[in-house]
């Protein structure tokens, strides 16, 4: 599959389970939400910032926006590629991700989204400086500015 939004993604693979489909027949939408945040975790682990490390530092990229577009359905058996990039960085306090989920068996591409992230302080919750750990390894993968693609 080349058709990617951004070169070198992080991905994972997911075949899509009784467990994801509503009454519609097809891939609940919060599901996608949750395999979006389970390939940035999943990323975000690769680079050795796991949740034990986030403890130990006390700090955490949170959600503060996100937004989806659903392009295709997805059913019972497809097999998905859930992809994930950081696009954007200030190196302080926040990052963005974007997400591509793809159907290989017919090339198509059935999701997009977009989160922004903040860092914050693990004990009050508050907007903290990312640690050097953050700006080490998250900012070592980040994708191209030159490379605006669509959300």
């Amino acid at each position: 599959m080349s058709d990617w939004d951004y070169e070198a993604p992080f991905t994972l693979e997911q075949v899509v389970g009784q467990e994801h489909i509503d009454g519609l027949m097809h891939t609940n939408n919060a599901v996608y939400v949750s395999w979006c945040a389970r390939v940035a975790w999943a990323h975000s682990e690769s680079l050795g910032l796991d949740l034990e490390h986030y403890h130990q530092l006390n700090r955490a990229m949170v959600i503060t926006r996100s937004e989806f577009d659903y392009l295709k359905a997805s059913r019972l058996g497809d097999r998905l590629v859930l992809a994930t990039w950081i696009v954007a960085w200030d190196g302080r306090l926040t990052m963005e991700r974007r997400f591509q989920i793809r159907r290989p068996a017919d090339d198509q591409t059935v999701l997009r989204a977009r989160i922004l992230f903040a860092c914050v302080d693990l004990a009050n919750g508050k907007p903290r400086r990312m640690p050097a750990e953050f700006t080490e390894r998250y900012g070592a993968v980040i994708v191209s500015a030159g490379q605006d693609k669509p959300a």
